[in-house]
């Protein structure tokens, strides 16, 4: 590994986008200790500490505080993060399955993702705009408290909302620059980057909380087979055989070869976690802000009712969102168009049905793994009695963009001869 490393820095090109991806991870996390503007940090610290103390609360700022880095209990201008751009993304990507104008779009080759890109920029300054306004306007309404006592409300969610907006913006433009000069996709790194600086907190966390010997053995065994669950997920995939029928044309042979059709086990990602996170706390949200003391029980954080449901969602998600990016019908057309089939299957619906049972027998096993995944922090956390975040969609972003930038680094290196991080063998050149 440390080999692959020092080789890795060897290659100019690939020295200079780790070096550019590392100065701008540095700017991204100065960033979050940049408060907005009129905020009262002392009256802000206290309000927070008591904000993520209710229950309810507390599961659905947890979790928007580690997806952020840490932005939010700062209040900086990078609180919105990148949310507002993978909101603007998912939408996008839903209305994509039901517009035909727009799904024809992204289908146009380079110019049709430039065209689906400029869509989701416009989105997401206006998802931006609002989220800014709303996160400002209720928390000053709310705890005036926070805002300091030189300008008044409405300067103060004046300002604090264009500098969220332009801190989003500002993040959107650092990931484009780190995919277009770096390793990796730059928003995915952008996240990864806040995931993980949580991650000596909850070791302080583990130690303050007073850990016996067998519940640290406890944590690291949970961590490790976590760590090694995600890869195994993320990288599997089951392959359709798919055979190319000869044909000749101006004396030209055409065809003939044999290929595959990858269908990954967790084609949704992330994304069925986010979904059904956002819709389970919708009862929490609501009882705190009516202060319903019925409804805050029933749907509190952790409790048998709110796991049930969660985990219902992040099942129904994983099929419904495999479902959309994952078409068997047009799959099947497209494969008969250009005169491949199914070895014993005849082309149009015998291999559409096909493919329809291979995509749920493989989300099946996808939406079982998610659903673990998703429920491990809550029983991580009644297991010690500590709260630590292991597992959920921080544990599939972090793994995930880490297997991307190594197997990025791992491309350059092979180009050049070097040995990789993922090989055994040293790779040699053409003789």
């Amino acid at each position: 590994m440390w080999q692959a490393f020092k080789n890795a820095f060897k290659i100019p090109e690939l020295r200079e986008r780790i070096l550019f991806t590392f100065l701008a991870l540095l700017v991204f996390r100065a960033g979050i200790y940049i408060p907005v503007p009129g905020l009262n940090l002392q009256a802000w610290a206290e309000i927070f500490k008591n904000i993520a103390g209710t229950a309810g609360v507390a599961g659905i700022l947890s979790f928007y505080d580690v997806f952020t880095g840490g932005a939010l209990s700062e209040f900086s201008i990078f609180t919105l993060s990148v949310t507002p751009y993978i909101t603007a993304s998912i939408i996008l990507q839903l209305l994509a399955s039901v517009i035909p104008s727009l799904r024809e779009s992204i289908r146009e080759g380079e110019e049709g993702r430039k065209k689906f890109a400029t869509y989701t920029r416009r989105l997401t300054i206006v998802i931006s705009a609002f989220q800014a306004f709303f996160v400002s306007f209720s928390l000053a309404r709310s705890y005036p408290d926070m805002v300091s006592p030189y300008i008044n409300i409405f300067q103060f969610v004046l300002l604090s909302t264009v500098s969220m907006l332009a801190g989003s913006m500002f993040l959107l433009w650092l990931g484009e620059k780190i995919t277009e000069r770096g390793i990796g996709n730059g928003i995915s790194l952008l996240i990864f980057a806040g995931i993980v600086a949580r991650y000596p907190s909850y070791v302080r966390q583990a130690y303050l909380g007073g850990l016996n010997f067998l519940e640290w053995v406890f944590l690291g065994i949970v961590s490790l087979i976590t760590i090694l669950g995600v890869i195994l997920v993320q990288q599997a995939e089951r392959r359709v055989n798919i055979q190319y029928a000869r044909r000749i044309t101006g004396g030209k042979v055409y065809g003939g070869a044999s290929t595959y059709l990858p269908i990954k086990v967790n084609q949704g990602g992330v994304i069925p976690i986010i979904f059904a996170s956002a819709i389970v706390s919708i009862p929490s949200a609501i009882a705190s802000m009516t202060r319903n003391e019925f409804l805050h029980n029933l749907f509190r954080a952790g409790n048998f009712l709110y796991l049930t449901l969660y985990g219902l969602l992040v099942f129904f998600f994983t099929y419904f969102y495999s479902v959309v990016i994952f078409d068997p019908k047009e799959i099947s057309e497209n494969i008969q168009k250009y005169g491949g089939y199914i070895p014993g299957l005849r082309p149009g619906k015998p291999t559409e049905q096909h493919l329809h049972r291979v995509l749920n027998r493989v989300t099946f096993i996808g939406a079982v793994f998610l659903v673990v995944i998703a429920l491990l922090p809550y029983l991580v956390q009644g297991a010690i009695r500590v709260n630590i975040w292991i597992g959920g969609t921080s544990a599939l972003i972090a793994v995930g963009v880490a297997l991307d930038v190594v197997q990025q680094m791992e491309t350059h290196m092979v180009m050049r001869h070097y040995e990789g991080f993922l090989k055994k063998g040293r790779i040699r050149g053409r003789r």
